[in-house]
């Protein structure tokens, strides 16, 4: 496997990674299934992650198509996705990102509004196509990719499966930690990408 593939699946992973936020994913959670047992909890973790799964991977596949439907260049997509991630990073450095409050809904919570769009929202679904964008789309590259985004949704399903015993550990000043820092790294992705359309465009002139 070439070393840009490699670095194409943990981009991919990273920066998935750390928009989807799964230790920031925790509190959230808690506080949707604050009313459930603990089956209940395990059952909403798992059809979250399922729900967020399956809206990725439609807008993986099929973003392309979408972007040729409405006539969008890869260099306007760079750049607009970058100026959205620049926004998703803003808030989480900031702390002003909204957190839904808690329901009485049973499990429905896991599908609206975790599983979308608290999981698989703008920023993720961006992501997910930005990295398509960059690939050669080839077999290897298309592999890396699925595989960056199994693992997030892994990740994501164990931190709210064990969001209790995760929380406990972490505490509330060690999940903003990580939050903040997850934040800063994702500036930094965003100003590459728009830096990367801003170039694509030059480059067309």
């Amino acid at each position: 496997m070439s070393h840009e593939i490699v670095m194409l699946g943990v981009t991919s992973f990273v920066t998935l990674f750390v928009i989807m936020d799964p230790p920031g994913v925790v509190p959230v959670f808690l506080a949707l299934t604050a009313r459930m047992n603990r089956e209940e909890r395990i059952r909403a973790a798992r059809q979250a992650t399922l729900v967020a799964l399956g809206v990725i991977l439609v807008f993986t596949l099929f973003g392309r198509s979408i972007m040729d439907f409405l006539h969008v260049s890869v260099p306007a997509f760079q750049a607009s996705g970058g100026l959205l991630l620049l926004l998703v990073a803003l808030e989480l450095l900031t702390g002003k990102a909204e957190e839904p409050k808690p329901t009485a809904g049973g499990v429905n919570v896991a599908l609206v509004p975790l599983g979308t769009p608290l999981l698989a929202g703008p920023g993720a679904i961006v992501a997910s196509m930005l990295a398509v964008e960059n690939s050669d789309r080839s077999l290897a590259a298309w592999a890396v990719i699925f595989v960056a985004i199994i693992l997030v949704h892994v990740c994501l399903y164990l931190a709210m499966r064990f969001s209790t015993v995760i929380h406990r550990a972490l505490g509330t000043g060690g999940v903003t930690v990580l939050t903040r820092l997850a934040g800063l790294l994702l500036a930094a992705i965003a100003v590459q990408l728009i830096a990367d359309g801003v170039m694509g465009f030059v480059a067309t002139m």
